[in-house]
């Protein structure tokens, strides 16, 4: 009898251990943690995405290891061509058929907003670093999405409260047609009010209109005291380029609401010198910085922006959530990002809310004049740090379903 026993124990040991190596293995499902980067690689927003966020995701993976919970992570892109259908179609194909876990990058707010509605239909994931949009955050935010680098309202509150600070108080609005541009022309016209100022005109303009001429004059007959430029990609280059042909920037300031370091680098110093910018991360802070943005240079030639930044930072993220949940399932990963901490060379000290916005510092910048720039890719002096439970849009004002209140 007594053998029987242990010998039923041994058997339910074996089972139980069995059971133990089966679950471990399905953990991981399809044996991949697979990464979809679904962003612009030959449209406008490209210089500002494209090779640079599959770049930086590619990075990190390798950053990591390769594998995570003993199984591979493998990078798949796909070109959105900035049309939400296309997107749509892209990210259903890659959830049901290639089984991707994750969708990063997603340039384009559009984009962004129908991507991460879909992310929450079939339970996966979407990390958004190139979009902007504060509706992300807001009513359009979901239990699968996280936005990370930067948003509108961030971009509003650096920028406009730094000019206003300037006595620069009125206001006209050059707005690209399309979901980022409203949401940062509405975001900017709230502070610029909250500020005592005014908003004194707007014109809206196709985001694939590269001729701003008409749209300008229209702003400088306004004789408001800022022309602010609410949108972005070759747009707002030529829109600069532009207004330093009119001479616009002798009587009213410009603002580029949404700056990247590329525009700079394509605009050159002496067109864009002066202009004011809000902006999540910078190659030349500190050390951590300038370490890893020489790596990114060493393969892209150029230096990286927020976006690109954001892109590793929260691959990195997302890859250390999936191996401290033990599991690449959806709803593990996100509770465990939300519970981590992000300390690297992009954020220190941040947090990813309930409503998916990921705080951290922003800071205000100034681009140089020539005669300040000591090199190549110079091209920012700092003007304030904005504390990130300062930067982002209170939970007390959200929008978001998700959020409790009272």
């Amino acid at each position: 009898m007594k053998r029987e026993v242990e010998s039923g124990l041994i058997a339910a040991a074996i089972l139980m251990m069995s059971f133990g190596a089966s679950a471990q293995t399905v953990a991981v499902s399809d044996d991949v943690v697979k990464i979809g980067v679904l962003t612009d690689m030959s449209g406008q927003f490209s210089h500002e995405s494209g090779e640079g966020a599959v770049t930086a995701i590619k990075m990190a993976v390798e950053d990591f290891g390769g594998k995570v919970l003993g199984k591979p992570i493998e990078v798949i892109v796909a070109d959105h061509q900035n049309k939400p259908d296309t997107a749509s179609a892209l990210a259903r194909k890659w959830f049901d058929v290639e089984k991707v876990d994750v969708i990063g990058n997603l340039i384009n707010s559009s984009i962004a907003l129908t991507v991460s509605g879909v992310a929450k239909d079939k339970n996966r994931i979407a990390i958004i670093n190139g979009s902007g949009s504060s509706r992300l955050t807001g009513d359009a935010c979901t239990p699968n999405s996280i936005h990370y680098s930067y948003d509108t309202y961030a971009l509003a509150r650096g920028t406009g409260t730094a000019l206003a600070k300037e006595g620069k108080k009125s206001w006209y609005f050059l707005t690209a047609d399309y979901a980022f541009g409203h949401a940062l022309e509405a975001d900017t016209s709230t502070v610029v009010k909250a500020m005592g100022g005014e908003v004194v005109g707007s014109t809206r303009y196709p985001p694939e209109s590269f001729d701003q001429s008409s749209f300008l004059l229209q702003a400088q007959s306004s004789k408001a005291q800022v022309v602010a430029l609410a949108g972005s990609g070759n747009v707002l280059v030529n829109s600069i380029k532009s207004a330093q042909e009119f001479g616009i920037q002798q009587r009213q300031a410009l603002a580029g609401l949404l700056v990247w370091e590329t525009d700079i680098k394509v605009l050159g110093l002496p067109v864009a010198q002066g202009l004011v910018l809000t902006n999540a991360f910078y190659w030349d802070r500190d050390d951590e910085t300038r370490a890893w943005s020489k790596r990114f240079f060493d393969r892209m030639k150029v230096m990286p922006h927020m976006g690109d930044a954001g892109d590793y930072s929260s691959t990195m993220h997302y890859l250390r959530a999936v191996e401290a949940a033990g599991t690449d399932e959806a709803q593990a990963v996100m509770k465990k990002m939300r519970e981590m901490p992000i300390n690297d060379f992009f954020a220190k000290s941040g947090r990813i809310r309930e409503d998916g916005r990921m705080v951290h510092d922003m800071y205000v910048y100034e681009v140089k004049k020539p005669s300040e720039s000591k090199g190549d890719w110079d091209f920012y002096k700092l003007r304030e740090v904005i504390p990130g439970d300062q930067a982002f849009r209170p939970l007390k004002d959200s929008a978001c379903p998700l959020v409790k209140k009272g």
